[in-house]
């Protein structure tokens, strides 16, 4: 061994991979076994990805899936309101939302969850008590993800203490693009670590800057080896959010991270779905992909504030044959 090389060090104790098959648990021993694993992934054919995305896109359902659809879309909803102008009140309205989305219609399902900034954490609990739709927090210096590591475990730990249910972390990307995995992985790590037993952890890696298919794949395979419940696409803050084909990269990313760990971790698309015919279709990519255990709000979401007002009014016009009017549904 060359003497500027890293000294390989233990693998985490408690990570999802520890003693795990296939070798696993020795890949993050340094930075150049974390490099040489994640730069040996096949590379991605992304006229291929592409392309099934867009052909799974064209699948059609009947009626009576499609309100097992809507449904379910509803179901995996995180309502999300991030914006500098949030107030307890709106905080307060978005929960009642989401514990009823169709005052209306008792039979409308809740959503997964609401999801807010910190400092908005205890509101939110205190509007779905009682309800089971989860309280998610995004945290570690949201959406830029620029400061230290204490900083950011800091503000994990207020949201957990607050009562989130689940942390949604943004990973450092310049980290990751100048190629410290080690870095981004040992700060998920630590961040799972301050999670403790009490919240899940999303990891957002926010695909629309990491540039290529393959650095979505390598972050997807980082995050799962580091202790993600989730993964994520983005924080909905840049042009390029959630697609077809990054969300299906990241699917085809867990099934094949389940098949060598027996490990199953959630995938989160975010930003730019607004629609059930959007919704319908990763619903397609879901069950077409990673199969239909993942068809479940404990391992599918969507991060979504709009999205929920159409799927509201599409499950409407299949139960009455007309669309409704424009009060029928709140204004987010």
């Amino acid at each position: 061994m060359s003497n500027n090389a890293p000294a390989p060090r233990a693998p985490h104790p408690g990570g999802p991979i520890a003693g795990g098959p296939l070798g696993l648990d020795d890949v993050t021993a340094s930075e150049t076994t974390l490099r040489r694993f994640l730069h040996g992934l096949p590379g991605v054919d992304a006229v291929g990805l592409e392309a099934r995305a867009a052909s799974l896109g064209t699948r059609s359902i009947k009626t009576t899936a499609k309100a097992y659809a809507i449904d379910l879309a509803i179901s995996m909803v995180d309502l999300t309101t991030l914006e500098g102008a949030d107030t307890p009140g709106k905080v307060r309205a978005l929960g009642a939302k989401a514990v009823h989305p169709d005052p209306t219609d008792p039979d409308t399902p809740t959503t997964a969850a609401v999801c807010v900034y910190p400092d908005m954490v205890a509101t939110a609990k205190e509007a779905v008590a009682g309800s089971g739709v989860k309280v998610a927090s995004v945290a570690t210096a949201f959406p830029a993800g620029r400061a230290a590591l204490d900083v950011k475990l800091a503000d994990v730990r207020d949201a957990v203490a607050a009562g989130a249910d689940e942390i949604d972390m943004v990973i450092d990307r310049g980290a990751f693009l100048a190629g410290k995995y080690l870095k981004v992985h040992d700060e998920i790590v630590a961040v799972k670590e301050a999670c403790g037993s009490a919240a899940r952890l999303k990891v957002i890696f926010e695909t629309g800057e990491l540039s290529t298919y393959d650095n979505i794949r390598r972050a997807s395979w980082l995050g799962m080896l580091a202790g993600a419940d989730f993964i994520k696409t983005s924080t909905g803050k840049v042009a390029v959010n959630a697609t077809p084909a990054n969300t299906l990269l990241m699917l085809e990313a867990v099934r094949d991270f389940r098949a060598q760990t027996g490990v199953q971790v959630g995938v989160k698309p975010a930003g730019g779905i607004r629609t059930t015919k959007d919704a319908v279709k990763f619903l397609v990519l879901v069950n077409e992909t990673a199969g239909e255990d993942w068809l479940d709000n404990h391992w599918f979401r969507f991060g979504a504030s709009s999205l929920l007002n159409d799927l509201l009014m599409q499950r409407q016009k299949l139960a009455t044959g007309r669309y409704s009017g424009p009060d029928y549904v709140t204004v987010d």
